[in-house]
């Protein structure tokens, strides 16, 4: 069986700033790479040194067959003080742009992937009283450089933002970490307030359609926990997809499956088919989310920003891959607007503490930056070319 995709559905992968340019030393996660190193977090250091490689980067991407390639802004490049805005990195990632415009590649662009400035976290972060409107004076500036970009990301996974950024505040407040954490709605309603404001902004002074991603758990309720299931997914997700009923699109960033009893969200037991993250194989996850980011948002189109698995063994990335496609195509057929596909992550990068787990198309030698494609990327580009999956 022949499963065709749409006319212009994008193929393509994603990166973060962060995790491939290496010594970005001016944001938060610089900064809790060295306070937590005791803690077992590693650095990121040179990272993929993409800052420097992203044309050999996005040129294997593209030789691959892929047509679209989604990365992010550092705004701690751009504004590495209030209001001082570095005319060089703009022009970089401008530079950035043109590559993959040269190379065939549609831009995918994220304003904020994770990491703020330094002196953005010193004025209260995500909770100073203006933290929507500096975000917007970043986001004037970099609209500046985004000439010829279809597709801008404002803010990605703010859910994730407000967990992560929740539980260090209750760390901070001598609380032990709080691994069964939700989403903090103290952070999300600026991260939401920042993203409403951006959005037309971007969407006024480009051409671009515009959204933001969730990270999508594709949670299930157990048997007699639909209530319980309905105020975690409300806390997890539903709330931060609600924020993008106006947009011209949502990314859906799904890697696996939970169920929520009657207690809340069920950790992953232990299992030899777990991934290097330690979440169950669960490639039935896309289909489950994009199913339910449709019945919250109707027809707001949908790409798939984000979805693959960390594993060693590359045969099954490409197992997981062709069956989460699978499911994807499902949900096309079922009529659902879905645009395009990016998988995580083009390269093995810096996994946001860890670099054991590895999500990429593309193995690095972190001594020589050498880059080695893995079968999967000829695999993924052989998809692509077709626009079709066997």
């Amino acid at each position: 069986m022949t499963r065709t995709f749409p006319d212009g559905f994008l193929w393509g992968a994603a990166t973060a700033a962060h995790q491939i340019e290496g010594n970005n030393l001016n944001n938060d996660w610089w900064k809790l790479e060295h306070d937590a190193a005791r803690y077992g977090v590693q650095f990121s250091g040179d990272a993929c040194d993409s800052y420097h490689r992203f044309d050999e980067d996005m040129k294997l991407l593209a030789d691959a067959g892929l047509d679209a390639y989604r990365f992010s802004l550092e705004w701690s490049r751009i504004e590495p003080s209030p209001g001082k805005f570095s005319l060089a990195v703009l022009a970089h990632y401008r530079r950035m742009i043109d590559t993959a415009l040269g190379l065939g590649l549609t831009p995918v662009v994220t304003l904020h992937h994770f990491t703020h400035p330094l002196w953005f976290g010193e004025l209260g972060g995500w909770l100073g009283p203006d933290a929507p409107d500096l975000f917007c004076r970043y986001v004037e500036q970099a609209c500046s450089v985004l000439d010829g970009v279809e597709w801008v990301c404002t803010i990605n996974e703010p859910n994730v933002l407000a967990l992560n950024h929740g539980a260090l505040r209750r760390v901070a407040a001598g609380e032990p970490y709080p691994f069964d954490a939700l989403p903090d709605p103290d952070f999300g309603e600026p991260l939401i307030a920042a993203h409403r404001a951006a959005a037309p902004m971007v969407r006024s002074v480009t051409r671009a359609r515009v959204g933001w991603t969730v990270a999508n758990q594709a949670l299930v309720a157990a048997p007699g926990a639909e209530a319980k299931h309905a105020a975690v997914q409300h806390q997890w997700e539903d709330m931060y997809l609600d924020a993008a009923r106006d947009d011209d699109f949502v990314g859906v960033q799904s890697y696996t499956s939970q169920t929520v009893d009657e207690h809340g969200i069920v950790a992953h037991p232990e299992h030899p088919d777990n991934t290097l993250m330690g979440w169950a194989y669960r490639a039935d996850a896309l289909g489950i989310a994009v199913r339910h980011t449709h019945e919250v948002l109707g027809d707001v189109p949908i790409v798939i920003t984000e979805n693959g698995i960390a594993t060693a063994d590359d045969e099954r990335r490409i197992a997981y891959t062709g069956e989460a496609l699978g499911h994807l195509g499902d949900a096309v057929d079922d009529g659902i607007d879905v645009r395009g596909y990016l998988h995580w992550s083009l390269l093995d990068n810096f996994e946001w503490g860890r670099w054991e787990p590895t999500f990429g198309l593309i193995e690095v030698d972190r001594t020589t930056f050498e880059r080695r494609p893995k079968p999967s990327l000829a695999w993924l580009g052989s998809v692509a070319r077709a626009n079709a999956l066997e």
